[in-house]
């Protein structure tokens, strides 16, 4: 086990080039593509060329999860990753949700039934499911879904949240790792603070906290 003692790694230094492909590494992986090549321009790196693997396709299937426009990125998504939605089950259940969400925000009460009961309905069959899918057909009930107890579901929050997981299932399908250099330190810096915590105790480290680091 590592010796977490801070005081062992004082003087320890990150290159600017450390940082900056950090840096890289998150526009790349949440593919903003032109940022990062201004980037680029701004500090004369160069970009890998693993960086560059099928990275306009994502974000093509990236936007299209942020737009609500499901079905289209899951038929890019299997142009671009054969198979993966039927290995991921889970991911594959929260697109089609995304697709009958749309159609509830649209008022398209009718069209949102229809496909619950086609595209929906057979994930009845697996417990782990059968909240959410009340959930989801709950929403049919009500006037303006969007002050419904389920409004969360209706919001961008929830689109950028399965934009993110898919995004992350086709990096790893194509071998590349699911979350960028900057999220691997952020999830150390938290799982460090929790072991210091509990060698040293609670008062001396608190939780680490992103929104409390870039405060300082």
């Amino acid at each position: 086990m590592m010796n977490l003692d801070p005081r062992l790694y004082e003087n320890v230094s990150v290159s600017d080039n450390d940082a900056r492909n950090i840096v890289l590494s998150y526009l790349m992986h949440n593919c903003f593509k032109e940022t990062a090549e201004t980037f680029l321009s701004s500090t004369g790196l160069e970009l890998p060329v693993d960086y560059t693997v099928d990275v306009d396709k994502r974000k093509v299937i990236f936007s299209f999860v942020l737009e609500g426009n499901a079905l289209k990125a899951i038929d890019l998504t299997e142009e671009l990753a054969p198979n993966l939605l039927e290995n991921k089950t889970d991911l594959h259940f929260d697109l089609l949700s995304l697709h009958f969400i749309e159609l509830v925000r649209s008022r398209k009460c009718t069209e949102a039934l229809e496909f619950g009961q086609k595209r929906l309905t057979p994930f009845g069959k697996v417990p782990k499911y059968v909240e959410k899918l009340e959930d989801f057909m709950a929403l049919i009930a009500y006037e303006e879904p969007e002050k419904s107890p389920m409004f969360h579901l209706l919001s961008p929050e929830y689109r950028q949240n399965v934009a993110d997981s898919l995004n992350r299932a086709v990096l790893a399908h194509a071998n590349r790792p699911a979350y960028s250099s900057l999220e691997r330190v952020i999830q150390q810096a938290t799982v460090v603070r929790q072991y210091l915590q509990q060698e040293v105790g609670k008062d001396s480290y608190p939780p680490f906290s992103l929104k409390a680091f870039l405060n300082k």
